[in-house]
């Protein structure tokens, strides 16, 4: 399953309405992804190649190997 090696995050589960007219008919659950990349950083001091999300790459959690 898609999961963050930094923060933990992962795929999280909301409800989906189904909207006919003016009424909510149906609810059914759809899934929420984290928007992960697959970075080569560095950790413990060595190069691996990780799956993070985009906010602990913005926030500078993550040491990009270059």
């Amino acid at each position: 399953m898609a999961k963050c090696a930094i923060c933990g995050k992962e795929t999280t589960f909301g409800k989906q309405l189904s909207i006919t007219r003016s009424h909510i008919s149906k609810r059914t659950t759809r899934p929420v992804k984290p928007n992960l990349r697959n970075v080569k950083a560095i950790i413990n001091g060595e190069v691996k190649k990780v799956s993070v999300c985009s906010k602990c790459l913005r926030s500078g959690k993550v040491k990009r190997a270059v």
